[in-house]
């Protein structure tokens, strides 16, 4: 029997563990479940936390059992290594000074200092200078013993007080439930898993080493507050000095982070440091935590990996210093994000805010709005040494059990880093859960018109939660509640400043308000659908030409060409199937023929149902590809939904091409000039937001930050543009740009650049999959209007410009481009 509401208000009472069928669930106080059956398989992780306002003495009871640390809040027999205790910091301070490869180091670091000094001849006037050098040896070996460990007591956690880390989860666990007043969701299945590979790991003294994606700097909080609660050892989460602030950085660092520097700008002792810190944890069985992005994705995409510190991982077990260690991908997803209203300030180029305490404690978003609630799901961990072994054998065709013992060459090395990064980010896409607030704000994004009525915005969802889960893909759940419920509580989460209202009409209607801030949600479905995607921009080619439907016909060559086109401009914003292109263009189009979406035309040989040939991705198989007659008859609201997908990062691969139109030199005498490549980008992102405004650019988010790098960073790989690094600095902030010549376009006597040649065909390329807007045409608009103003702003960049080497240019530009800004004011 189904009990009644009243049946099921919630009960103030000190958090408790229930793990039953296939999910487990964090609820704090003021979330009231949907109504459930009584044997229904979902239950409560960790009950309420009790309110002081609503019920002080439940509230000092709470308290009261930390402080004490009854029964699981006590954490002291945690699977795992022993942490916090008295002595801990020191303990780990004095195993990393005494790392081999840290002695060798100081004394590597010593010699060379001691060869400069005796060639400028400081020795040269002692009596005894064996005996000044061996003088000498000791103070050098003294001031960089003082300066490592100095080094290393800021770095490492220090986890030292247990009484400390109940504190500290008792209130990050308020804070957090507060904001996310729907809980903490966890698959009961992948948790008791982890627990038996942790009981497993603990007795072969192996760490586990966690790598979630980064959305959020709650993703800190939410790991932790899981591996606490259901006894699991802590790991050492390694975090950006950025971080590291008055207050808030101490507490971290007691409470599990470590602190790491963005670049370590060609610091030997300090690389050499970090990398003994990665030993010591990884050889006495510590958990660490490590995103694996690097920082936190503004986009709501995975970003590409980031290789610093898991190259250090790899070489641990590579050089046989580490026996093994157990890597566990993790995905985090969010009904809403707290950050997002400062990433898309962040993403039109304004600079990130300095991290500081009062805006932390500050954010409302943090303190009272209700945000829906969190979802962690942990993939299924595997052997590090395993991964490199396999992976090592599979290339060289050597034996497993020794194919770890053979010298790899740094190509070699980098390849192995490489799969290693990215087999980890598509571990966490298959266990990533669809969030109802991406299912809204992807179907609001994909639509033709302004707004969709609630009937229709419902049929959609469910549409899209079906294509999810076709995909492989999972989607959040509530306990079997209604998808209208569904839709009600994302809408509330999403609030009226993403998603607008219409009430005084036949039907409500809802429309994007703000569709930059919406496309972060989007953005965490795009994965799934990827492929599809690349071939509905590509068939469009075809398709925007207007016509019949034999018109619109595109073939198979064609196709191909323009998919893998796209396929490689794209290489580093999204995650690919491993199979090839060929074979995954063949699936992708056997899926979206049985989908109804597209009508494939075969050859003779293939026509008949029992042939062989339909499994084999053979390119004489199809012969040509167009949108079905049930898909136009329905609106081609399938295809169209796959190209609303794309169509953004087209419009932005596009505009980042065409402002490398106006790298064109001016004059012959500026043709070896260099240019920041931070105020290109600058300058980019302004030629956007103008083409946007004048109607020639479809979507403002093309402008963001993140996807012009990325597009800038393909053109540097495609030898488009050539980059020229400062030996001052290597940060982005420090390298100059310019046209390699072969793509360098040529001007006309009056100074016009003359649309053609190399840059200006790959521009064409691109824009043949563009959305084609209602009052231009791609080709004469670009040659006109766009290639003026990309020009226009171009120039300014040739007159901050000189001809310099190294550091002189870049200083000089900034210079002068400070001296024009401020003439304008």
């Amino acid at each position: 029997m189904s009990p009644s509401k009243t049946d099921v208000l919630p009960q103030p009472s000190a958090p408790d563990i229930d793990i039953l069928g296939d999910r487990v669930t964090i609820h704090p106080g003021g979330y009231v479940e949907p109504v459930v059956p009584e044997d229904a398989p979902e239950r409560n992780l960790v009950e309420n936390m009790a309110r002081f306002r609503e019920s002080p003495l439940d509230f000092l009871r709470e308290i009261s059992l930390y402080v004490s640390g009854t029964g699981w809040r006590a954490y002291e027999d945690v699977i795992g290594q022993p942490i916090y205790y008295a002595g801990f910091s020191d303990n780990m301070k004095s195993m990393i000074m005494r790392t081999p490869m840290l002695q060798h180091r100081i004394m590597d670091l010593t010699n060379k200092r001691l060869d400069v000094e005796e060639k400028a001849g400081l020795f040269s006037q002692a009596r005894d200078q064996d005996k000044a050098k061996s003088v000498r040896r000791a103070e050098i070996v003294s001031s960089l013993r003082d300066v490592a460990l100095r080094l290393t007591d800021g770095m490492i956690c220090k986890m030292e007080s247990n009484r400390f880390i109940r504190f500290a989860y008792y209130s990050a666990t308020q804070l957090l439930t507060r904001a996310y007043h729907q809980g903490i969701h966890v698959s009961s299945e992948e948790v008791l898993r982890l627990r038996s590979v942790a009981e497993t790991a603990a007795k072969n003294k192996q760490s586990i080493i966690f790598l979630p994606c980064h959305r959020s700097h709650v993703d800190y909080v939410s790991l932790q507050l899981i591996c606490y609660r259901l006894g699991i050892a802590l790991p050492t989460v390694v975090a950006g000095d950025n971080l590291k602030i008055p207050v808030l950085g101490s507490f971290l660092q007691h409470a599990g982070a470590m602190w790491i520097r963005r670049s370590f700008a060609n610091d030997a002792l300090y690389t050499t440091l970090v990398q003994s810190y990665m030993d010591t944890l990884l050889q006495n069985g510590f958990n660490v935590e490590c995103f694996i992005e690097g920082g936190r994705s503004r986009t709501g995409k995975l970003l590409s990996p980031k290789f610093g510190i898991l190259s250090f991982f790899m070489d641990s077990v590579l050089s046989g210093r580490v026996e093994d260690a157990i890597i566990c991908p993790v995905s985090t997803q969010y009904d809403k994000v707290v950050e997002t209203e400062s990433y898309i300030s962040e993403l039109l180029g304004q600079p990130k805010p300095q991290e500081n305490l009062k805006d932390f404690l500050s954010a409302s978003s943090v303190l009272s709005l209700k945000l829906g609630r969190v979802d962690v799901r942990f993939h299924e961990p595997w052997s590090l040494r395993s991964f490199i072994t396999e992976q090592r054998a599979r290339v060289s065709d050597a034996k497993p059990s020794s194919a770890l013992s053979d010298p790899l060459s740094p190509q070699s090395r980098i390849r192995l880093l490489r799969t290693l990064g990215y087999k980890v980010l598509s571990d966490i896409n298959a266990v990533s859960v669809v969030m109802p607030t991406a299912l809204i704000g992807t179907v609001l994004l994909t639509l033709r018109g302004r707004g969709v009525g609630k009937s229709e915005l419902i049929r959609r969802v469910e549409w899209l939660s079906a294509r999810v889960r076709a995909k492989g893909g999972r989607v959040a759940h509530f306990a079997g509640a209604p998808t209208s419920t569904i839709i009600e509580r994302g809408l509330d989460v999403l609030g009226p400043g993403l998603v607008g209202t219409i009430d005084d009409l036949p039907e409500t209607t809802y429309y994007a308000v703000d569709r930059f801030q919406l496309s972060f949600y989007r953005n965490m479905t795009i994965h799934l659908f990827i492929s599809e995607a690349l071939v509905c921009a590509a068939m469009y080619t075809k398709v925007k030409q207007g016509g019949g439907p034999d018109n619109q016909r595109i073939s198979f060559d064609d196709l191909y060409e323009q998919v893998g086109f796209l396929s490689s401009i794209f290489r580093g914003e999204f995650i690919y199937p491993t199979a090839g292109l060929l074979v995954n263009l063949h699936r992708t189009l056997l899926g979206l023929e049985s989908d109804e979406v597209i009508t494939l035309t075969r050859s003779d040989a293939s026509m008949h149902p029992d042939s062989s040939r339909t499994a084999n991705p053979d390119t004489h198989e199809i012969l040509s590809v167009e949108i079905s007659t049930t898909e136009r008859k329905n609106g081609r609201e399938n295809f169209d939904f796959y190209n609303f997908l794309l169509w953004p990062f087209i419009e932005s691969t596009w505009l980042g091409a065409v402002s490398l139109m106006g790298l064109t030199p001016p004059s012959p005498t500026q043709s070896d000039a260099w240019l920041d490549i931070r105020q290109a980008q600058e300058t980019t992102q302004t030629l956007g937001k103008t083409l946007y405004h004048q109607g020639d650019l479809s979507y403002f988010e093309a402008v963001n930050k993140e996807t012009l790098k990325n597009a800038y960073q393909l053109f540097v790989e495609e030898g488009i543009v050539l980059i020229r690094k400062s030996s001052l600095n290597n940060s982005p902030s420090n390298t100059a740009i310019r046209l390699a010549p072969e793509w360098t376009p040529q001007r006309d006597q009056k100074g016009t650049i003359i649309p053609e040649g190399k840059l200006w065909d790959f521009i064409e390329k691109i824009a043949k999959s563009r959305r084609e807007g209602k009052n231009r045409r791609d080709g004469a608009t670009v040659s006109t209007r766009v290639l003026r103003l990309a020009d226009l702003v171009g120039k300014e960049l040739f007159e901050t410009a000189v001809v310099k080497g190294d550091g002189e240019i870049l200083e000089d530009q900034r210079r002068r481009a400070r001296r024009k800004q401020e003439a304008r004011l």
